[in-house]
């Protein structure tokens, strides 16, 4: 391992121990740590460790070409941000998770030394992980239109349903009736597309999913479709906007309105390690086969 960079934005002072742990045990192998300036501003007065500390950044481009892997510290929204950092740089990710859930973030603040040894031994694979890419015809989400876990369409705050003539490369698939409508990547199917009703799929699955938000017409189900096929949302509604969503980015669209989703010319990278695979992390998450009883 030639460099690492550490993201992070907030965490709980009771987790502290736990990063100093982490910059203690890269340090000792005399790995150089990068760290995002913004999270670092926030932890300086309590990180033990500030000599193995070997620059900063803001943006990824900013990241030399030594950094290997870089570690996200907090729950799955903040390695969703750490991706965005990094946008098309070819650096795997691994989440340790500070939060709740963690389906992305999946290694927990008891496994944090094993996982590292893990990784020093050469003991994990990478998985790429599809991303959506937004067209809307304007510079609504700026350089950076990309959503790892789900684009969303959805009513504005106390308006009536909207009208979403969704399209399959062209070819009419339906109108839904509904608050809202989400299309889901693999990644994204554990996370507001579940919720909501939708299936779950594997990281290597290639295809997304359509799922519809609390839709008038009760015989709407979510629908699964081949990820190289191109998505076309023409909204309608009674009032003057709707929110489109990137992830846990949101903007205000225009009635009418029409936007496309496809599926990205790149994708991005996270690490797995043996004992973190999907499947048992969807055993251990959700607690299939658990007896709450006992």
């Amino acid at each position: 391992m030639t460099s690492v960079a550490v993201f992070g934005l907030r965490i709980d002072s009771s987790f502290m121990p736990d990063l100093n742990r982490l910059f203690a045990l890269l340090h000792e192998r005399g790995i150089p740590i990068y760290i995002y300036k913004p999270f670092y501003d926030s932890i300086e007065d309590r990180c033990s460790c500030n000599s193995g500390i070997a620059g900063f950044f803001t943006f990824g481009y900013e990241l030399p070409e030594s950094v290997e892997f870089l570690f996200s510290i907090g729950g799955d929204g903040t390695l969703l941000k750490s991706m965005l950092t990094l946008k098309n740089k070819s650096i795997p990710v691994i989440g340790f998770n500070t939060g709740r859930l963690g389906f992305l973030s999946a290694i927990s603040r008891e496994d944090m030394a094993e996982a590292i040894e893990m990784i020093f031994a050469g003991q994990y694979e990478i998985e790429e992980r599809s991303v959506l890419q937004f067209e809307e015809g304007t510079d609504l989400f700026g350089d950076f239109n990309y959503a790892l876990n789900e684009v969303t369409v959805t009513k504005m705050d106390n308006s009536s349903m909207i009208s979403i003539h969704t399209f399959l490369d062209d070819e009419y698939l339906t109108t839904y009736w509904a608050d809202g409508l989400i299309i889901s990547t693999p990644t994204g199917s554990t996370a507001y597309s579940l919720s909501v009703g939708g299936p779950i799929l594997p990281p290597n699955s290639n295809s997304f999913v359509i799922t519809p938000i609390a839709p008038h017409n009760l015989t709407m189900r979510p629908i699964v479709v081949p990820d190289n096929c191109r998505i076309r949302l023409s909204v309608e509604g009674r009032g003057q906007q709707f929110l489109c969503s990137l992830d846990s980015r949101s903007q205000a669209i225009n009635f009418p309105g029409t936007v496309e989703i496809r599926k990205a010319n790149f994708q991005v990278k996270t690490l797995k390690l043996p004992g973190y695979g999907f499947f048992s992390t969807l055993r251990n998450k959700l607690m299939w086969g658990t007896d709450r009883r006992n």
